[in-house]
């Protein structure tokens, strides 16, 4: 049975951007004499974009404190209790209340909850190699272990840097290291770069990174970190048939939901271990238990499977719904599409919906068509090539999926796409949106529509 207090309890896990929107919002429906906001975060930072840290790890954002949005003075200013570095290590929710140790002094206290927010995030992989938790080997997930690699290298005098994993953050951090002048490599145990693409498309990823100079190792397992005898530091990375010399290392090897807490405490987890929740972002089977960003499964609005898709706009959103509903309203989050969009260098990597794996693994039956074009009228100054491929339903013609590689102008091109997919359109009508056109911006036909012009073209050649 919880205490009674007078007032409303609100008490969130996680002080980042799932976590202290929702506490936000809730500031806004309810004042400080209706609801007590406890919020804890075991970091040192609050509010930050974890998306950036690359840019400034590469020197694109000039300092740290650029990619905080609001610093834990400022959520304290608006009566949110923000207790910074404090660890919550349990969740007791038969007696409504978690416990929290200080992680400098180790003091330990509970503290009752009448609501409870998780939004605890994800965590990154670290493979449990010889050598892994040498001097010179860094994870990329918060502001502090940006700080800790830019620390390192700064103390580095060499120059060889090896990136293990090409997804989202490999692909991205390799960039950040070429620009500090480092020699990089990246060994990835898939068939390409960004497993996020159909093979085909992450081989022109591939092909792009060499040509900036980026070695790219695929079909390569890491077997040990190999330390130096003398300064404990790194040297090298080992694989099973080769070393790659190393006076840094990066580890971007992925990230699964960080839900140890919420596991103990016996709530519903999916498939990929994140938390299950309703339309409201509610636990399911908890009245008063919320969970958004990194560490929930989402709905795949495209197959209509749960997924987990750890990503900052979908964190923002989580955070609005939950404080909307915490806070006495009512909000809902539908789903996704899986929109994403990256880059490596000069190089634009953008996706949308479902891949030829995705589909065949829902059942889908589907035609999958790729044009070239270019980003602007060919005959424009700086016009750049671009390759989009498209996915549509077998019969029906529906939209399933989009990916884009190209240069400048192709990225951003993907939100055509999941408009189209949230709204189920088919190829056929997409051929017919009415878009902005003029050669500075696009040829006649945007090399989107010219994918879907020839996906309606298979899907009626297609048949059953």
């Amino acid at each position: 049975m919880i205490e009674s207090r007078g007032r409303e309890r609100l008490v969130v896990i996680g002080g980042d951007a799932a976590g202290m929107s929702a506490a936000s919002q809730a500031r806004r429906l309810k004042g400080p004499d209706e609801l007590e906001i406890v919020a804890f975060e075991r970091g040192g930072f609050s509010s930050y974009s974890a998306c950036g840290i690359p840019y400034w790890v590469g020197g694109d954002v000039a300092e740290r404190d650029h990619l905080v949005a609001r610093t834990p003075e400022e959520h304290r200013a608006r009566d949110i209790d923000l207790r910074m570095r404090t660890e919550v290590t349990e969740i007791d929710i038969a007696r409504g209340r978690v416990r929290a140790r200080d992680v400098g002094s180790g003091e330990e206290s509970w503290t009752p909850y009448d609501k409870l927010v998780i939004a605890t995030g994800a965590r990154p992989l670290r493979p449990p190699l010889p050598g892994v938790d040498a001097p010179g080997v860094h994870g990329v997930q918060t502001l502090d272990d940006g700080q800790a690699l830019l620390d390192s290298l700064d103390a580095t005098e060499g120059r060889r840097a090896v990136v293990v994993g090409a997804g989202y953050i490999g692909v991205e951090m390799a960039e950040a290291l070429i620009r500090r002048g480092y020699e990089v490599t990246v060994v990835n145990r898939g068939e390409e770069p960004m497993a996020t693409l159909d093979p085909d498309m992450g081989r022109l990823v591939h092909e792009a990174m060499e040509g900036m100079g980026i070695g790219m190792v695929n079909r390569t397992e890491v077997t040990e970190v190999l330390v130096d005898d003398d300064s404990g530091r790194v040297r090298a990375v080992a694989t099973a048939d080769a070393e790659y010399p190393a006076d840094v290392v990066v580890l971007g090897i992925g990230v699964r939901p960080e839900t140890s807490l919420a596991k103990r405490a016996g709530l519903p987890l999916g498939g990929s271990g994140g938390l299950l929740t309703d339309l409201s972002m509610r636990v399911r089977g908890h009245e008063n238990i919320w969970a958004g960003g990194d560490c929930v499964e989402v709905l795949d609005l495209v197959s209509g499977r749960e997924r987990h898709i750890p990503l900052g706009t979908h964190a923002n959103k989580h955070g609005q719904i939950i404080g909307t509903n915490a806070g006495g309203g009512y909000a809902t989050f539908p789903g996704v599409v899986g929109t994403a969009v990256s880059k490596v260098c000069e190089l634009e990597i953008a996706r949308t919906g479902l891949r030829e794996k995705d589909a065949l693994r829902a059942g889908l039956r589907f035609e999958t068509v790729t044009v070239e074009s270019t980003s602007r009228a060919r005959y424009y100054p700086d016009a750049a090539p671009m390759t989009v491929k498209m996915l549509a339903e077998r019969r029906t013609g529906r939209l399933l999926g989009v990916q884009i590689v190209g240069r400048e102008g192709a990225g951003k091109r993907v939100d055509i796409a999941a408009v189209a997919l949230t709204a189920g359109m088919t190829v056929e009508r997409m051929t017919t949106l009415d878009l902005g056109y003029a050669p500075p911006f696009s040829p006649v036909w945007d090399p989107v529509l010219v994918a879907a012009r020839k996906a309606a073209g298979a899907v009626r050649r297609g048949g059953a």
